[in-house]
């Protein structure tokens, strides 16, 4: 019988896979989108949405053109004869990626996996362009209310090609840290820990926001935030559910973690703010900081720990971050700076806490591609609680040690050429009105003064000429 597809390619991961990137797509438009635009205020609902759309329109194309060969191509060799130093495997060749034979031939990583894919590179490539889409739109959340809009359309790009491209590459490409034995099942340190310290970073250079706006900071809408916050939920089904490649018993495996580990960290979050907050109350503001951080702690290893493990996660992760949140911005330098949504903590540390605990909690029994025979009886990884050995926690140490250092110094470079470029903040009399002063928009509109007068001007021209 002739097949519609060749012969490598199995429809029913290739199905999956265009799946599970939709989902994580779902996740920016419109989760993210969304849920920033009921956080902020009303003024601001507008640049909220339009930078998140835009953004994710950037990433896309540079995604294409340049980037994906460069955190997914053949090695640039940039460190002379050794083969395995640092800077061999480094970063990859900037190349497109928009031929007929680079979106339908079988996609193959230059630096080799344990079992072949089994679809073609336009599915992989689009699975990994959402990955690389949403970092972007969460360290927005840290910039809200002052960033410059064409700052941000400069800023992205940027940013993806020299700071995204080479954590990827080193961690999921086959580069250095990958080689010597670090693992990010789905992004705790390239995306969450990455977008943190960015954020975090870009709101100190770019200076606060006004001081009227922090303080009557007041959410649009808690049931868009409701709506955003759940998107971004069950999305992660994709993001966590699609990073083995493979429709097999890992994914959903993975799947089932990343939703234990959320359903502990909301509970656990809910729980300090009932006991230890000063106003001993359950809130949903405080349910959804909680949800997230599990969502993005478990990421790192949901494919690696066990169930226990997965609600360890959430409730150790839930737990620093609450004391973080809390506590931190009252020293230096967490309270000098304005990071409007607290990325630094939601997304920054629990990542970092994420990958650490994937060091010590990890599964050896917990295989990634089951059943791939006696040759290649799968993958897992040898956290400490089971092996004894620190090895992993080590390495696990040292690849967040190189993202914070390499993401805040890269990142603070871009800013400054960006500042110089085009400038990073709007003007105080700008920030004042918002959407109406840059976008000529707003998201509820209504009659103002200006649309009355210039509806009431003809009338009055006319009665002075008559």
């Amino acid at each position: 019988m002739l097949l519609p597809y060749p012969h490598w390619l199995n429809p029913g991961d290739n199905t999956w896979q265009i799946v599970a990137a939709t989902l994580v797509g779902l996740m920016s438009l419109p989760g993210i989108a969304v849920l920033y635009g009921g956080l902020v205020q009303k003024k601001w609902v507008v640049n909220t949405m339009l930078m998140a759309f835009t953004a994710f329109s950037i990433v896309l194309l540079v995604w294409v053109l340049w980037a994906f060969n460069m955190a997914f191509g053949n090695p640039a060799h940039l460190g002379g004869s050794n083969p395995h130093s640092f800077f061999n495997n480094f970063i990859g060749h900037v190349h497109p990626a928009v031929s007929h034979f680079a979106l339908q031939n079988q996609e193959v990583l230059p630096e080799g996996t344990s079992i072949p894919f089994h679809y073609n590179q336009a599915t992989f490539m689009y699975f990994q362009v959402v990955f690389a889409a949403i970092t972007p739109l969460l360290f927005l959340g840290s910039v809200l209310g002052r960033m410059k809009f064409k700052a941000w359309l400069v800023f992205v790009p940027l940013w993806i090609t020299c700071v995204y491209t080479v954590n990827a590459f080193l961690l999921w490409g086959g580069g250095y840290f990958a080689q010597k034995g670090a693992v990010d099942y789905s992004g705790g340190y390239v995306i969450h820990l990455a977008a943190g310290v960015t954020g975090f970073v870009a709101a100190w250079v770019i200076g606060p926001r006004l001081a009227s706006d922090k303080r009557h900071g007041v959410p649009t809408n808690l049931l868009l935030v409701a709506v955003g916050a759940g998107v971004l939920w069950l999305g992660w089904n994709g993001f966590n559910g699609g990073d083995p490649f493979y429709a097999g018993a890992d994914a959903t495996a993975a799947v089932l973690n990343t939703n234990l580990a959320t359903a502990a960290s909301l509970m656990t979050w809910l729980g300090m703010d009932m006991v230890f907050s000063k106003q001993r109350k359950p809130t949903f503001l405080g349910a959804v900081n909680g949800m997230i951080v599990g969502l993005v702690a478990i990421t790192p290893g949901a494919g690696w720990v066990n169930g226990l493990g997965a609600i360890l996660v959430g409730l150790i992760a839930s737990s620093i971050v609450w004391v973080a949140w809390t506590y931190l911005p009252r020293i230096r330098p967490f309270s000098k700076v304005d990071d409007a949504l607290g990325v630094v903590y939601t997304h920054g540390i629990a990542g970092f806490i994420g990958g650490l605990l994937v060091g010590f909690l990890a599964d050896p029994g917990m295989l990634e591609y089951v059943g791939t025979g006696k040759a290649a009886p799968g993958f897992s990884v040898q956290g400490l609680f089971y092996t004894g050995s620190w090895h992993q926690v080590w390495e696990q140490f040292i690849a967040a040690v190189w993202v914070i250092v390499f993401t805040a110094v890269m990142s603070f470079i871009l800013l400054k050429i960006v500042q110089l470029v085009v400038g990073l903040r709007e003007p105080d009399e700008v920030l004042e009105t918002g959407d109406l002063a840059i976008h000529d928009e707003e998201v509820y509109p209504e009659p103002t003064f200006a649309e009355r007068l210039g509806t009431a001007r003809p009338v009055l021209e006319e009665a002075a000429t008559g």
